[in-house]
């Protein structure tokens, strides 16, 4: 699949894509790619999981192309969450993959209460109806790269294990994130 061919809907993790003020690999990405835009939310904390799950299944609703998600961080739990409201209004067969990055593990997101939904924080693990892939860091201070190997195993994505790269946000260094971009353009070449 071609990127021009897609509906890539970008979810960004707890506060933002833009939380340390400089420009995160998922913007560098909407500025790259055409085809590509951020799924807006009214709270980048979170909030509330219904209005955070309603803004994706209105994003996705909104194209008629076929839909790539590329979440990073609590989006990727946004993700998982969202499944069964996609189903319900009719255009779960309309997303053709995820692209996982960093997912945290429930207890970091249990230390993001009060200001994160109690609901968002319980980590769905019904397997994903559509193809996914996690990309976890060896190093990444929201969950120990077995924890994302079992997210990864219980949601029925590949895993792919990216080394010592922190938490894959500004604050370990991935602004730019060169190797991030080669690997959705081969996975979703792939789809």
């Amino acid at each position: 699949m071609k990127s021009s061919e897609t509906s890539i809907l970008v979810i960004a993790g707890y506060a933002g894509a833009a939380a340390n003020g400089e420009p995160h690999w998922q913007q560098r990405m909407v500025s790259k790619l055409s085809t590509a835009k951020i799924v807006e939310q009214e709270d980048w904390f979170y909030g509330s999981l219904s209005k955070a799950v309603g803004a994706l299944v209105a994003a996705v609703t909104a194209t008629d192309k076929p839909v790539v998600f590329v979440a990073h961080s609590a989006g990727c739990i946004l993700v998982a969450h969202a499944v069964g409201a996609l189903r319900e209004a009719g255009v779960i067969a309309q997303v053709k993959g995820a692209f996982l990055v960093a997912p945290p593990c429930q207890q970091e997101l249990e230390k993001l209460e009060p200001k994160i939904d109690a609901e968002m924080v319980k980590v769905p693990r019904n397997p994903l109806p559509f193809v996914s892939v996690v990309i976890a860091s060896s190093n990444d201070e929201f969950s120990t790269l077995g924890q994302s190997a079992d997210i990864a195993s219980a949601w029925g994505s590949d895993f792919v294990n990216a080394g010592a790269q922190g938490h894959i946000n500004t604050a370990s260094g991935h602004g730019p994130w060169p190797e991030g971009m080669m690997k959705f353009a081969g996975w979703l070449s792939k789809l």
